[in-house]
């Protein structure tokens, strides 16, 4: 597998992309979003997951990030995809969705091309990592990310989507406690 995009050094601060297969819209239920809040709270204090920015939308999640602990972001991504795909399905089965069906037969044609046994397959291989560099480009890669939910016009401002930190920069309380990426910026230390 190609290292292009992925986050393979300890503390230095990469702008990830997940996605789920298809981009099927999962992330549209207060269970599954919580499935993913509560496992990136795990990653905050059990595997030295740093988080500067991030914002979930109904089929992926943008994270500005860091690994400070013994885990590469790798490492820990790996972990958290294989945890939040297991919970993932099974807030699909336990909780009321509609799209049950669909979503469950979805997930297990995605996996019919895999060489090892799967029966469901809930995000694309891989994840989108790109290193941050630079202050011009933190500021960048922080607004895309808070800019998501108003570009695809489900809230009028950044700070008014609850799954994102603009709340936390606009002081506002949020799901996750971050870092704020202030200016003066140093990839190895805020």
């Amino acid at each position: 597998m190609s290292t292009k995009y992925k986050a393979l050094e300890i503390e230095k601060a990469y702008f990830l992309t997940i996605t789920t297969v298809g981009w099927v819209n999962v992330f549209t239920r207060f269970a599954q979003k919580e499935v993913i809040i509560s496992s990136l709270k795990h990653c905050q204090m059990n595997k030295g997951l740093t988080l500067f920015s991030f914002c979930l939308m109904h089929s992926h999640l943008h994270l500005f990030c860091r690994a400070d602990g013994n885990f590469t972001l790798s490492e820990i991504m790996r972990d958290f995809k294989k945890f939040t795909s297991k919970k993932i399905i099974e807030t699909i089965l336990d909780e009321p969705e509609s799209r049950r069906k669909w979503i469950l037969e979805y997930f297990q044609k995605s996996c019919e091309h895999l060489k090892r046994p799967q029966t469901f397959k809930v995000w694309q291989d891989g994840y989108h990592a790109e290193e941050i560099f630079s202050n011009k480009w933190i500021k960048e890669k922080i607004n895309y990310i808070h800019q998501n939910p108003v570009v695809e016009k489900i809230v009028t401002a950044p700070e008014h989507y609850y799954y994102s930190s603009a709340r936390n920069y606009a002081g506002l309380d949020a799901p996750l406690d971050i870092v704020l990426a202030l200016d003066g910026w140093d990839n190895h230390r805020i």
